[in-house]
Order: structure tokens, then C-alpha cells, then sequence
């Protein structure tokens, strides 16, 4: 492995040089998760609930596909840290491997059960056939994106963040042109609707991944071979479930959270669960810079752990966080002087506008809360302390958002400002627990590289060890 290929990550790497790309790229991807529905919003209007219905599964396989996904950052991260160059191959065919075949099962197991979920959630008879061929093409094609999730990830522990922006770009193009040539251009007359825009996001997503293997070999990140697989890391294995699971468990808990929440809103009445829609696609681009922010600094801590600089990683993460905080506060009291303006952009209802500048104004609140928790939970998961971040996440998520929210939003009769409120508690006590943690540092010593692993690529010996991949 050409050690020279690699970029340099330390504490003094600039926030913005990995940030900064991370943040167009989920600029993008925020963009892309909505060019499907809005497309097939002037197609056919039972072809929109249906693909949203494909999406609640589509999106609970993305979470386990996010298990090896999420531990591939912190592993590939300590590793390089740790100048482990020699074990780098190992841990990228592993990854890839293990995450292809996780893809791969999933993947036929949901096509089997494609019927039985579309029974269970009662998707009526207007949409049940193209909710039914929307997941058997995207669920069929999960394995691509579970290979791609895990190449993302390896590439930008690399340093290489721009790619991730690039190909996001091209996947965006992509996958428009195709939806485009399906709904209204020349494979119209084929009339597959929904189909063809099922086979547009599948297409995007294989290209990406070609794209992404040819970069990884071309800048000689590492090379990718079942033999590096003899005899089989069971051990590195373990340790990677160990950390993805847990995030998975965060993902899955905070999600059904949040669809509680929903319930609570949905009994409120149309105007609640428009303003909450609204708003929340203004929130989703509001928080981008905070979460890019929080997943570089993820991957600069990784690699300070992984070099045995905990000092360094305890004070980068708080330099971190004197820059996305402020950011953070302008971006959300921006959205709420503007979204007077900008709801309109959605609606001329004057109730759900008045509804929505209320959940934009206690929004600031959740948005500094949930910038603390970004940066902080990342740079746990980073050191290696993936569990504190879960029982946190359980305990505040029901104990303090769910109960919070439907006090004030239901039996107080606030509204669906008041479920928000409730958020904005969860996000800004759990923001400070895992801050105090961080600042405690209860995080040191849970490294997954040990102590001894640790090379210094200065001294003559190591020099040997590395060029030995």
C-alpha cells in the first residue's frame, strides 16, 4: 500500500477542508431524496404516496446496511490514525464484503416479503402495485447501496470528501435524466412510471459505486481481495458489529420516536401535520452545515484516537464546536425571520403560515441542541464509546421529548409548536450530557486499536512494516 496516496488528518486539519465538501454533498443529497416525489408529484398522484410508503421500508434495510457502514468510519479511521497501513487492505475488503452480503440477503428477503409488508401497512388497492414494483426494484438493488455506503465511507476517512460531493452531483443528474426519459421523455411509451423511476435510482447508485472503485484504485487508497481475508478477521469483525450496532439501535429508536410524535400531530388536524411537513423540509437544509461539521470532525477524532492523541481530539472537538454553533444559530434564526416568506413557497394557507413561524421559532432551540449532540456523539462513536450515546438516546428520546411534547403540545393544547418544544427539550439536556461526558472524558481508553498497535512512521522499523502490503 503507497502510504504517500493517503492525506494527512491531525489536529491541525482545517474543519472547512473536510466540512466543506461533506456539506454540498448532503446539500445534494437532501436535493436528491426529493427529486422522485416531486417528479412523480405531476405523473400520477397515488405514484407519490406509494413510493412514500416504499420509502418507510427502503429506509429501515438503510439502517442495517449502516451498521458496518458506521463501524467502517471509526475502524479505517483509528487504523490510519494508528499508521496500521499494513491492516488496511484487510479492513476495506471486510467491509465491503461482509456489507455486500448483509445487502444481498436483505435484499431477497424483503422482495419475499413484499406482499406481507404491504398488507401490514395497509397500503390501499390504488397504490398497493407500484408500491409493490418500487420496492421490489429498489429493495432488489439494497446490496448497491450498501456497497456504496461502505465505499463512501472508506474514501472519505482518506481524506477524499470532495469525491463523496462529485459523485452525489452525478448521481443527482442521473438519476433526473433517467426519471425524465421514463415519466415525460422518449421510454414514455413503455409506461413504466413508476418502475422506470425505481430503475433510475438504481442505475445512479451503480454508476456511483463504479466511479467510486475507480477512484479508490487510481489514488492508490488500497486494493480490495478475498485473500486478504485468510485467515478470516473474526475478532475485527465482532468489534465492528459491536460499534454499528448501537448506532443502529440509536437510528431505529430516534425514528420511532419521532413517528410517535407524528401520531400525536396527525390528531391535530390537516393544517398541524402541513405546517410540520413544511417546516421540516425548511429544517433539513437549516442543519446540513452542523451535521457536515459533526462527521468531520468524526473522522479527524478517529484518526487523533487512533494515533493515541486524546488531548488533541478532547480540545478539537470543543474548536469544532465554536464554529458550527454559531453557524448553527444564524442558519435556523434566518430560517425563522424568513419562513413567513418562504412557506408561501408551499402554501397560501394563512393558519398553517402562523402555525409554522411558531415550530421555526422554538426550531433555534432544537437546532443548538441538536449541533451539540451531532458533534459530540460523533466524536464519541469515534473514540470507540458507542453505548453511552445509545442508552442517552433511549432515555431522553421517551423520557423527556415524548413526555415534554405531548404534555405541552396535547394536554396544555400549545399545538404542534408544543411537540416541538418537547424535541427542543430531548435535543438540548442530551446536547449537555454528552457534552459533560466528552468533557469528563470517559471516552479515553476505548480505542478499538490498542496502545501497541500504534506505529510512528518516523522510526526505520515501521518503515518496513508498511511497505510489506
Amino acid at each position: 500500500m503507497n502510504t504517500n496516496r493517503i492525506t494527512k488528518i491531525d489536529e491541525n486539519t482545517p474543519l472547512l477542508l473536510l466540512a466543506g465538501p461533506m456539506f454540498f454533498e448532503l446539500l445534494l443529497n437532501t436535493m436528491l431524496n426529493n427529486v422522485d416525489t416531486l417528479m412523480l408529484s405531476h405523473y400520477d398522484e397515488f405514484a407519490v404516496g406509494a413510493v412514500g410508503n416504499a420509502n418507510i421500508i427502503l429506509f429501515m434495510m438503510n439502517i442495517f446496511f449502516n451498521v458496518i457502514a458506521t463501524s467502517t468510519t471509526v475502524v479505517v479511521s483509528q487504523y490510519l490514525g494508528a499508521k496500521r497501513f499494513d491492516k488496511m487492505n484487510m479492513i476495506y475488503t471486510l467491509s465491503i464484503f461482509v456489507n455486500f452480503i448483509v445487502g444481498a440477503i436483505l435484499s431477497a428477503a424483503f422482495c419475499l416479503m413484499n406482499p406481507l409488508i404491504m398488507t401490514f401497512l395497509n397500503v390501499s388497492p390504488e397504490m398497493r402495485h407500484y408500491s409493490m414494483m418500487y420496492l421490489y426494484i429498489v429493495g432488489g438493488g439494497g446490496f448497491v447501496t450498501a456497497v456504496f455506503n461502505v465505499l463512501l465511507q472508506i474514501v472519505r476517512c482518506n481524506g477524499h470528501t470532495k469525491i463523496g460531493m462529485r459523485v452525489t452531483a452525478a448521481i443527482n443528474v442521473i438519476n433526473i435524466i433517467g426519471n425524465f426519459m421514463f415519466l415525460y421523455g422518449p421510454l414514455k411509451y413503455l409506461e413504466m412510471g413508476v418502475e422506470g423511476v425505481a430503475i433510475s435510482t438504481v442505475a445512479s447508485r451503480f454508476i456511483a459505486v463504479i466511479v467510486l472503485l475507480v477512484f479508490f484504485y487510481k489514488t492508490r487508497i488500497g486494493r480490495i481481495s478475498i485473500l486478504y481475508l485468510r485467515p478470516f478477521p473474526k475478532k475485527l469483525l465482532m468489534k465492528m458489529v459491536k460499534i454499528g450496532l448501537p448506532t443502529a439501535g440509536e437510528n431505529l429508536t430516534y425514528n420511532l420516536y419521532q413517528t410517535t410524535l407524528l401520531s400525536f400531530v396527525n390528531g391535530m388536524g390537516n393544517d398541524a401535520v402541513n405546517a410540520r411537513t413544511y417546516c421540516n423540509t425548511l429544517i433539513s437544509f437549516a442543519m446540513i452545515f452542523s451535521n457536515a461539521s459533526a462527521m468531520a470532525t468524526q473522522i479527524i477524532t478517529g484518526h487523533l484516537v487512533g494515533a493515541g492523541k486524546s488531548d488533541e481530539a478532547y480540545k478539537r472537538v470543543f474548536k469544532t464546536l465554536r464554529t458550527s454553533m454559531p453557524i448553527t444559530i444564524a442558519m435556523a434564526s434566518i430560517n425563522a425571520l424568513l419562513c413567513r416568506y418562504t412557506l408561501q413557497f408551499f402554501t397560501s394557507n394563512q393558519n398553517i403560515i402562523a402555525l409554522g413561524q411558531m415550530i421555526m421559532i422554538v426550531d433555534i432551540f432544537v437546532e443548538m441542541g441538536r449541533c451539540l449532540n451531532m458533534t459530540f456523539v460523533c466524536s464519541l462513536k469515534a473514540a470507540g464509546a458507542y453505548i453511552f450515546p445509545l442508552i442517552m438516546g433511549i432515555l431522553c428520546n421517551w423520557g423527556l421529548g415524548l413526555t415534554t411534547g405531548y404534555f405541552v403540545g396535547v394536554a396544555l393544547g400549545v399545538g404542534v409548536a408544543g411537540i416541538f418544544m418537547g424535541t427542543a427539550t430531548d435535543e438540548c439536556i442530551r446536547g449537555l450530557i454528552v457534552m459533560f461526558y466528552w468533557y469528563k472524558k470517559k471516552w479515553v481508553g476505548k480505542s478499538v486499536v490498542d496502545k501497541k498497535d500504534v506505529l510512528n512512521l518516523d522510526e526505520p522499523d515501521a518503515k518496513t512494516t508498511t511497505s510489506a502490503s
